[in-house]
C-alpha cells in the first residue's frame, strides 16, 4: 500500500465540504444504539471507499469486509477500490453524495478533516457504546484524533526501514546492513554499478527524492529533524538537523550525477506491480520502504534473497538507531453519510476485529493496530518482517506533528527538494528559512 502522503487540493475544498450535505459541521446528535448480531434489521448496503488497488491487498482487505457481513448479515458492503485522492472524497461531501465510510492514506488531512467536520467525530458513537480505546498503542491513537476529536480509527500501519539484497552485499565484501549514515554512504558507492557511457547500471541506494519512498518526510525521522517548533511554527529554517540531511542526500547526488539519476528513476518499474519494483528486479541494492514491500516479494519474486534492517541514522545518533516513521491506513465516516450508525458498526469492525486485523496483516503485509492483534499467535509474517515491528515499538518512532494545513508543509518542502537537488539553490539555509517562512504564512492564514 502507498504510504508517500497524497496531497488534497487546495485547503478551500476541505472547508467548503463541512459546510455540504447535512448541514453544520458537526456530527448527528441523534446516534443510534448500533445493533447487536443475530436481530434481523432491514436489510440495508452501505458504501466504503478504500485507496488499495493491488490484486493482494485487495484481497486481503475484502476478507475484513466478508467477516463483517458475517457478523451483520443484514449489512452489505459496497467496495469501491483505487481512491487514492481525497479530492474525490471531498467533492463527494460537498455534493452531498459521500460515501457512508471512507479510507484514506492522507494522515497529514486528518487534522483538516477533523478540524472542519469532512471527517465525523467518532466521540458520540464510542461514548453510546461504551467503546475501549485501550485497545490501541498510544502511538496509533495519536495520529487518529486532532483538536479533542477522535474523527478516526486506525486500520493496519506501517513502519519504514532499508531493505538490502543480501547478495549482492556480499559480492561487494559486506555481511551486515549499513547502521550509520557514512557507512550507508559509502556502501551505496561500493554497490554501484555504472555503464561504460556512465549511465547507472545498477544503483547501490538511490537518494533522489521522489523515487519511490525517499522523501523529506521518512528520512526526517531518523535524522531527528523537527518539523514544528514547540511555539508551533516551522523548525525546518532552525533546526540543523534539516541542514545535515539536505547535505549528505546532495553528496550521494554528486556522486551520480544528476542528470545520470533523472534518467535512471524515469526508467523505474512500477512500485504497485507485484514484480517490478525496482528493488524486486535488482536495480538497486538497498532501499528505503515500508513493511507493505515484503508481501509484494513474497507473492512477485519470492527467490529474491533479501533481509531487512532499521533505516542508518547519523554517525552522531547512535543511540536512535532502530527508529523510523510510523503511521498508516485511516478509516472514518464523511459528513452526510447516508447511513452513519451501519458506517459505525463497520469502522469499529474493521479497527477492533482481531480475526479480521491479523488475515489482513498477514495478507497485505501491514503492522496490525491493536494490541491483542499485534499479540496474535496467528500472525504469519516473513522474518524479514520483525524489523518493522520493532520499528513501530521504538520510542524514537514517530510521525510528524499534523496541522490544519494538512500536507502543505510537506509539498512546499518537497518542492524545495526538488530545486536542491536539481542543482538550483545557491544557499542551502537561506533556502530553508524561506520554506519554513510559506509554511509560517499558511499556518496564519490557515
Amino acid at each position: 500500500m502507498k504510504r508517500l502522503l497524497i496531497a488534497v487540493a487546495a485547503m478551500g475544498l476541505i472547508a467548503a465540504a463541512c459546510t455540504a450535505g447535512d448541514g453544520g459541521s458537526e456530527p448527528p446528535d441523534d446516534v443510534g444504539e448500533p445493533v447487536e448480531p443475530g436481530e434481523s434489521p432491514e436489510p440495508v448496503t452501505i458504501d466504503i471507499w478504500i485507496p488499495f488497488s493491488a490484486d493482494h491487498e485487495v484481497a486481503g482487505v475484502q476478507q475484513v469486509f466478508d467477516r463483517f457481513e458475517e457478523a451483520y448479515p443484514w449489512i452489505t458492503v459496497n467496495v469501491t477500490t483505487g481512491v487514492e485522492d481525497d479530492q474525490k472524497v471531498l467533492a463527494s461531501i460537498r455534493a452531498g453524495n459521500p460515501p457512508d465510510a471512507v479510507m484514506s492514506w492522507s494522515l497529514d488531512d486528518l487534522a483538516a478533516f477533523c478540524d472542519s467536520g469532512a471527517w465525523q467525530d467518532l466521540t458520540p458513537y464510542m461514548e453510546s457504546t461504551d467503546f475501549d480505546a485501550s485497545v490501541f498503542p498510544p502511538s496509533v491513537a495519536r495520529y487518529t484524533g486532532f483538536g479533542g476529536k477522535q474523527c478516526a480509527f486506525p486500520f493496519l500501519t506501517d513502519a519504514i526501514g532499508l531493505y538490502y539484497n543480501v547478495d549482492l552485499l556480499q559480492e561487494a565484501g559486506y555481511s551486515e546492513p549499513p547502521r550509520t549514515i557514512s557507512e550507508l554512504t559509502q556502501m551505496a558507492k561500493d554497490l554501484t554499478v555504472f555503464n561504460p557511457d556512465g549511465s547507472i547500471e545498477r544503483a547501490g541506494f538511490v537518494p533522489w527524492f521522489g523515487y519511490y519512498m525517499m522523501a523529506p518526510l521518512e528520512v526526517s525521522i531518523v535524522f531527528d529533524a523537527d518539523w514544528y517548533n514547540d511555539d508551533g511554527t516551522s523548525a525546518i529554517g532552525t533546526d540543523p538537523d534539516w541542514v545535515e540531511l539536505f547535505e549528505w542526500q546532495m553528496e550521494l547526488v554528486d556522486f551520480y550525477g544528476a542528470d545520470e539519476l533523472r534518467k535512471f528513476v524515469a526508467k523505474s518499474g512500477d512500485e504497485w506491480g507485484e514484480a517490478s519494483q525496482d528493488f524486486q528486479t535488482g536495480r538497486i541494492a538497498m532501499a528505503i520502504d515500508g513493511e507493505w514491500r515484503t508481501a509484494f516479494i513474497r507473492n512477485g519474486t519470492p527467490d529474491l534473497n533479501y533481509d531487512t534492517a532499521p533505516f542508518p541514522v547519523p554517525d552522531d545518533k547512535t543511540d536512535r538507531y532502530g527508529a523510523g516513521r510510523v503511521g498508516g491506513t485511516i478509516i472514518g465516516i464523511p459528513r452526510g453519510s447516508a447511513q452513519p450508525d451501519e458506517a459505525w458498526l463497520l469502522v469499529s469492525f474493521m479497527a477492533t476485529d482481531t480475526d479480521s486485523l491479523v488475515a489482513a496483516a498477514n495478507a497485505i503485509g501491514n503492522v496490525p493496530t491493536t494490541l491483542a492483534a499485534l499479540d496474535s499467535p496467528d500472525l504469519e509474517l516473513p522474518e524479514q518482517f520483525g524489523t518493522f515491528l520493532d520499528v513501530f515499538g521504538n520510542p524514537n518512532s514517530s510521525y510528524k506533528d499534523m496541522t490544519v494545513i494538512g500536507s502543505a508543509d510537506q509539498n512546499l518542502l518537497s518542492d524545495f527538494a526538488e530545486d536542491w537537488q536539481a542543482g538550483d539553490v545557491g544557499d542551502l539555509e537561506a533556502g530553508l528559512v524561506r520554506v519554513a517562512q510559506q509554511i509560517n504564512d499558511q499556518l496564519a492564514a490557515a
